[in-house]
């Protein structure tokens, strides 16, 4: 049973075939949307960067070594796809130092685009969120079928699943998370072991989220719900809920949420927690060890949309998608509504 969750059900009737992903990076294109205009002083400098084929925790190494900074004093709020074109901030830690030029820290596949200042240092998650710009190569489905697709998509939403990234090559990170558990395993250091918890994490959220869905309570509010907002992660808890949520989840403004597991008790009550608590009965050995290892229970929405969504059939009969998404979500979980995508190999 604990496979089930990595291949849930789709909630608009599966892939109208397949398309090509990622052929190359500029087919991939993300924009980091911070949500907030840096101050313009402080003792730490952001820097505006355009990545290309280079992962984020690799450029940060880069622009520390370029100045000659500890690794520790260069943060991001988030990681960035490597074969892909992406522009992220990333900030320096360098009281009482001038800004540095940009050509000074650009090297392949890095550009710095912009450089101000900011009085605080930019954390993991602090930014609202991430825009997309997605190029679908040669699919066997018409054009046609492929707008009305994508309207249902940005009207209906899709499952904010976690997708195969988080599961690690071949899903083998709930595997290796259950020898940790048992003590088969021992990680090599605190980064190995957080990724094991959110695989495991994952694998449960992804489950409850798939009953909802087959019990067709996806978009029906039963008793005992926990309401979040989508924009911001903001959880309303059942005691602080002021009793219009059913009316505001049915207009958009918030959203059903399952459970990210952990220790203690379940947020939700009645008929909510009773389905939650049966769906990870399925799950014993990976709720034993995520409330083991100390995680606390916590929530996140079911339901993802995209926001400022555009719809683009290039020349040759290519797909362009632009959307924007909250941070923290999949692109991918999106795009399997509509395509099987077959990705290309990158060495």
């Amino acid at each position: 049973m604990e496979s089930d969750s990595l291949e849930p059900p789709y909630l608009h009737g599966g892939p109208l075939g397949r398309a090509g992903f990622k052929a190359q990076p500029e087919d991939f294109v993300v924009e980091e949307l911070l949500g907030f205009e840096p101050s313009g002083v402080g003792e730490h400098c952001l820097l505006w960067v355009e990545k290309r084929n280079l992962e984020s925790n690799a450029a940060a190494a880069r622009l520390a070594d370029a100045l000659g900074l500890r690794r520790r004093l260069v943060s991001h709020c988030g990681l960035k796809d490597r074969h892909a074109v992406t522009r992220q901030w990333f900030s320096l830690h360098m009281p009482g130092q001038p800004s540095p030029e940009p050509a000074a820290l650009e090297s392949e596949g890095l550009r710095v685009l912009r450089v101000t200042r900011n009085t605080r240092k930019l954390r993991r998650g602090i930014h609202q969120g991430n825009r997309f710009t997605i190029r679908l190569r040669s699919p066997d489905f018409s054009a046609a079928a492929a707008e009305e697709r994508w309207r249902q998509i940005i009207e209906k939403g899709a499952p904010n699943l976690f997708g195969s990234q988080r599961f690690g090559n071949e899903g083998r990170n709930v595997e290796k998370a259950l020898a940790m558990f048992r003590g088969e395993f021992t990680p090599g250091d605190r980064l190995l072991r957080g990724l094991l918890l959110s695989a495991a994490r994952s694998q449960v959220f992804n489950a409850v989220v798939a009953e909802r869905i087959a019990c067709g309570t996806w978009d029906h509010a039963l008793p005992g719900e926990v309401y979040g907002f989508p924009d911001n992660g903001t959880i309303l808890l059942i005691e602080n809920q002021r009793g219009d949520e059913p009316q505001r989840f049915a207009e958009g403004k918030v959203e059903l949420t399952a459970p990210l597991w952990g220790a203690g008790d379940l947020h939700s009550a009645a008929d909510v927690r009773a389905l939650e608590q049966e769906v990870a009965v399925r799950f014993r050995e990976l709720t034993a060890g995520l409330e083991a290892a100390g995680l606390r229970q916590e929530r996140r929405v079911m339901r993802l949309r995209p926001v400022n969504a555009e719809f683009v059939v290039l020349e040759g009969g290519d797909l362009q998608l632009s959307f924007d998404l909250p941070r923290g979500t999949y692109a991918t979980t999106l795009l399997r509504e509509l395509a099987a995508l077959e990705e290309a190999t990158h060495s």
